[in-house]
């Protein structure tokens, strides 16, 4: 399957690089689908403000005790604008990229998307590759397997996993890049271990600015730096905030993100998800 067709993006659309941010989920996820509206490409990086389970957009058969943990406040739960199955927040940094009209086969569009985390990991003495594990139907955590759209470790360890929504032949990926995930937690949820996942040598701030200086260097497209260049290191990008009239466009999609709990003695767990409209 290729990307819809589309005219060249205008050089007068540079890249949009968005100040980091630490939100509630429904606010993430309405941000994320907000920028995918917008008119330039876009890149972040974010935090969750509380451990929290994102759910796909077409995932509507949810576990039962995961509404369990959510009354004991052990975690929230939030719908996500694209696909896939649940992702576990909270020991992770997020990243969001809005690109418009790429092109291309799919699959290669996705490991373009993800060029920037592969640099930046090598850097890192800790190489990404690609997935190549068909997805499961049978699984309902994101970590569970891995495709052409996740980086996984030479050990099979997953590390990043992402998700993409195409609309009007722009796309929106946007991943979670496990950091140290609880064991304790993860059992909780998924009823096994998180992936076995080597320590990062950089945290915190040191850790998002490598990151951006990565995708300083690889975004946007179609150029992208000369792989025969010497590398040099790129400087941080200009990060600006998200407006008060953009925050309060972004407030009005809110609810679409929101789940609503099913009704007691509901004959199945499934969760009510809002029109896109």
């Amino acid at each position: 399957m290729t990307a819809p067709p589309a005219p060249p993006l205008p050089p007068e659309a540079p890249m949009r690089w968005i100040g980091s941010t630490c939100l509630e989920g429904d606010w993430q996820m309405a941000i994320d689908a907000w920028l995918l509206d917008g008119p330039a490409p876009a890149f972040r990086l974010y935090r969750w403000s509380r451990p929290t389970l994102s759910l796909g957009w077409h995932q509507q058969r949810l576990e039962p005790h995961w509404w369990d943990l959510r009354r004991q406040g052990r975690i929230d739960l939030v719908r996500r604008p694209s696909g896939g199955r649940a992702v576990l927040h909270g020991a992770d940094l997020t990243y969001a990229l809005v690109w418009p009209r790429p092109q291309g086969p799919r699959a290669e569009v996705y490991g373009r998307a993800l060029t920037w985390l592969v640099e930046a990991f090598a850097a890192m003495d800790l190489p990404l590759h690609g997935g190549r594990q068909a997805a499961s139907l049978q699984r309902s955590s994101c970590f569970a397997t891995s495709t052409v759209a996740d980086l996984v470790h030479a050990s099979g360890a997953k590390r990043v996993g992402s998700a993409q929504l195409w609309r009007g032949g722009h796309l929106l990926q946007h991943g979670s890049i496990q950091l140290d995930p609880c064991p304790a937690l993860w059992r909780e949820v998924f009823g096994g271990d998180p992936p076995d996942l080597d320590p990062l040598p950089l945290a915190g701030i040191a850790l998002e600015e490598h990151l951006l200086r990565s995708a300083a260097r690889w975004l946007p497209w179609p150029a992208g730096p000369d792989p025969g260049i010497e590398h040099r290191p790129s400087p941080l990008p200009p990060l600006a905030p998200l407006g008060g009239e953009e925050l309060g466009s972004i407030a009005s999609l809110l609810a679409r993100y929101r789940l609503s709990e099913p009704a007691i003695g509901s004959p199945s767990p499934s969760a009510a998800r809002r029109p896109r409209s």
